[in-house]
């Protein structure tokens, strides 16, 4: 404004340039002067936050070094307490080991004590067996020596033939022995019946008691419903055409008789017995009855009956529990549940014969599951004894040969007739498993002049002994009771006509399970008082 007074008042224009020009050039001076008071003391305040803030992160620094200082001890401790309860856990595992040690040692003590103690029980005892030996051998030769005597002064007084002398000697010395003997048997038998009857009964009845089957019986025949008795003429057919085809593709003979509403099928061989009677109950309900319908219902037939037969076999392995076994063997094992002996199941039979077999092998040790494969096996060959030539013991062990099986499994098939010796324990627990499953009651069936004969043909061999009275077959023949006369037979005599007895039964007779002998000797005296 002044500059431009002075220009209206008459002041050049170079001197309002130069006037501008010096006061903006002391307006940027007076700034620049300013910013730099600004700068100064903005700069003294930034150092004095920055020394601050050092400050401050030194004090951190040293907050944080001494947390650090103590997190580090408390980590150092923690490890430490660690150590000490992983040290203190060794010691007491340490301890709990040294003291299973002390025991275990202590343990081996004893036992060593106790075999030391049975070494010297059988040291004595041999040495007393020894004693006895001699003693024995000693009376045997007093024995000669008196027999020689008696021959000589029999020969002398008696005058005697020196083979008469011989007879009377030898047939007073034969009774002394015989009651020795009698004597001697009836004691081990005792003493082994003492052993090993209470543990045979124990096993056998755990056995049993853990096992419970139905029995089931079936026949040779079957018999198939029918809805009216117009359904026989069309299952005989024109010219009996149906009835020839069915008879043909089954090889079951039809039996169409008077019966009412029924026809009966016959065959000796269950499985095709089976499918007839399938195929059969499928043409009733379909009621289209031709030689072609018939071909097909039979085929449908025998392919759900050799289902079922593989179903039966997969069944037995499961319930039994003896692992895998080969498909076909698998098959044939199923094939038992169409197969009867005496009229019991044979594939229920053998179920059983694994489970009893397997139980007493348990019992003493012996391996289980091999056990119960001997015992389901052992009649495999009953499967296929109707096709093929050989006993079931011979087609069993060829079977179990051919899908190599076990080799004490097929010792166990190959003796459990007592056909060969059992060459393991396995062997005498199926024969055994087998005789139980077998004789328990209600499992078999046999026909009333079977039943008749043997208990006659028990009583017969008992009555032929010298010295019987009587003798009496009971419990179904399971059991023979002979009565001796007391004035022939010695209470030691009785032991030797139960076992002559029980050999003619197991060399003459054939029978399921076991027969027990009792022999009785009493003596009565009776008086009437008057």
């Amino acid at each position: 404004m002044i500059f431009l007074s002075d220009a209206s008042s008459g002041i050049s224009p170079v001197w309002l340039i130069v006037g501008i020009v010096l006061a903006l050039a002391a307006g940027l001076a007076a700034g620049l002067f300013i910013r730099k008071i600004y700068q100064d003391k903005s700069f003294k305040a930034t150092d004095e936050e920055c020394k601050k803030r050092k400050e401050e992160a030194e004090k951190e620094a040293e907050q944080i070094k001494k947390d650090k200082i103590i997190e580090a001890k408390q980590e150092t401790y923690k490890l430490k307490s660690e150590c000490d309860n992983d040290i203190k856990e060794r010691k007491a595992v340490m301890k709990s080991q040294e003291d299973k040690l002390m025991a275990r040692e202590n343990s081996l003590d004893n036992r060593s004590l106790n075999l030391d103690k049975r070494e010297e029980n059988l040291d004595r005892k041999e040495q007393s067996l020894d004693d006895r030996k001699s003693a024995l051998e000693e009376k045997h030769l007093k024995l000669d020596a008196t027999i020689k005597e008696q021959e000589t002064k029999l020969f002398e007084i008696a005058q005697l033939s020196l083979e008469e002398a011989k007879e009377i000697v030898m047939k007073k010395t034969e009774e002394e022995m015989r009651d020795e003997v009698a004597s001697y048997i009836r004691d081990e038998e005792e003493h082994a019946k003492e052993t090993a009857e209470k543990k045979a009964k124990e096993i056998l009845s755990a056995a049993i008691q853990k096992y419970a089957q139905d029995v089931t019986n079936e026949r040779t025949v079957s018999v198939v419903s029918l809805p009216n008795d117009e359904m026989k003429g069309r299952i005989i057919g024109r010219e009996g055409r149906n009835i020839r085809t069915i008879e043909s593709l089954t090889g079951v003979d039809l039996i169409v008789d008077d019966t009412p509403e029924s026809i009966v099928l016959s065959c000796f061989d269950p499985i095709r017995r089976e499918v007839a009677r399938r195929a059969i109950g499928y043409l009733v309900e379909d009621g289209r009855i031709h030689p072609a319908r018939i071909e097909e219902m039979v085929e449908r037939s025998r392919a759900e009956v050799n289902q079922f037969i593989r179903e039966c076999g997969d069944k037995a392995i499961f319930e039994v529990g003896v692992g895998k076994m080969h498909p076909d063997l698998l098959k044939i094992l199923g094939r038992l549940y169409y197969r009867t002996s005496y009229g019991q199941n044979v594939l229920q039979h053998s179920i059983e014969v694994a489970f009893f077999a397997g139980k007493m092998a348990a019992e003493l040790g012996e391996d289980e599951i091999l056990a119960k494969r001997a015992g389901l096996l052992h009649d495999i060959g009953k499967a296929i004894d109707h096709e093929v030539e050989g006993s079931h013991v011979e087609l069993g062990v060829s079977l179990a040969k051919k899908y190599k099986e076990n080799p004490i499994v097929i010792n166990a098939i190959e003796s459990h007739h007592g056909d060969v010796k059992p060459e393991s324990v396995i062997a005498c627990l199926v024969q055994a498993a087998d005789a139980l499953s077998a004789a328990r009651p209600g499992a078999r069936s046999e026909s009333l002049e079977n039943y008749i004969n043997r208990l006659e043909s028990l009583e017969t061999i008992a009555n032929n002994v010298r010295g019987v009275d009587n003798s009496y077959a009971i419990q179904a023949g399971r059991e023979i009771r002979i009565l001796v006369k007391p004035e022939e037979i010695s209470d030691d005599d009785i032991t030797l006509i139960a076992r002559d007895v029980k050999n003619q039964i197991e060399d003459n007779l054939t029978y399921p399970g076991t027969i027990k002998v009792t022999v009785i000797r009493e003596k009565r005296a009776q008086e009437i008082a008057k």
